[in-house]
């Protein structure tokens, strides 16, 4: 089981700032004879879950619906369509420095953005075959510490894009947030950093909160994951909860992570990079949150 710090969403304890109820649904194996197939570094998960687009890390993507058994846990995962990210020109994104694919966020448009580590940016993709739109490239993420860039993005239901990096510089300095609207980047937010927890995924719930994804590596123990929500205000970010974090080995690399929600409550959904490794293996793994809405 996973060590969840969290309680029953109580008045009493919605008060005093405590985590709600989180339980563990399933974890689902996805595998696919494919050479391309692997390295998942994000997913969005639409339809009351039944529908998936899902980002590798080597500019490659893959949408398709979600086969769920009366218990609501993930049967089957259906792709029906495959594409390498274009550039601007159209052309066809090579994996490495300029196709680093990390983070992505869908807009209520249906609207495709995606954030890149190495050559550090953001773009919009019009459909999932779309030439890339690029959006300015501020001074700071070209200074961003190389391969720890923009891995997570979101995206609030005014268009709002949010990122930040893996990585903060220093293991005491909160994680910078970057926002995107009215067609220029601020930097106006920023997230507590604890420990050795690196930040490889977000999204903004139906709650309107914002979930950040969290990684630890621990050499041969593997990986421990960690999901901590905030609310959003004009302020920034307020009234942090660890939802779960999980044991070192428990699960792969999970570095995506969709948050939706369905008759029975928000659910969270992750998915692992499985570095393309014979030793690692990509995994969908999805938690409920059982708590009424704020």
């Amino acid at each position: 089981m996973t060590l969840s710090q969290s309680c029953a969403a109580q008045p009493e304890a919605a008060a005093r700032n405590e985590p709600p109820q989180v339980e563990y649904v399933g974890t689902h194996i996805w595998h696919m004879p494919h050479e391309d197939f692997g390295g998942f570094s994000a997913i969005e998960i639409e339809d009351d879950g039944t529908r998936f687009t899902a980002l590798s890390d080597r500019a490659t993507m893959r949408w398709g619906r979600i086969e769920r058994g009366d218990d609501g846990r993930i049967a089957k995962m259906v792709p029906e369509g495959h594409t390498r990210l274009k550039d601007s020109r159209g052309r066809a994104l090579k994996p490495g420095w300029v196709g680093d694919s990390e983070g992505i966020a869908i807009g209520k448009d249906g609207k495709i953005w995606v954030s890149f580590e190495g050559l550090t940016r953001v773009a919009r993709y019009d459909t999932h075959t779309s030439n890339a739109t690029p959006l300015p490239r501020p001074q700071e993420f070209k200074k961003m510490q190389r391969n720890s860039s923009l891995e997570a993005l979101a995206i609030t239901d005014d268009g709002t894009l949010l990122t930040l990096p893996e990585r903060s510089g220093a293991l005491g300095t909160p994680f910078p947030v970057w926002r995107f609207r009215d067609g220029k980047w601020d930097q106006p937010f920023s997230i507590p950093r604890s420990g050795d927890w690196l930040a490889v995924g977000a999204d903004m719930g139906p709650d309107g909160r914002f979930y950040l994804l969290e990684r630890d590596f621990l050499g041969l123990l593997g990986f421990r994951t960690r999901v901590r929500r905030f609310d959003l205000g004009p302020d920034g970010f307020s009234n942090e909860q660890i939802l779960l974090s999980s044991y070192p080995l428990q699960y792969d690399n999970l570095e995506g992570i969709s948050v939706w929600e369905d008759e029975q409550g928000i659910r969270l959904t992750m998915i692992s990079d499985d570095n393309f490794s014979r030793l690692q293996r990509t995994e969908l793994v999805e938690y409920r949150v059982t708590e009424d809405k704020p």
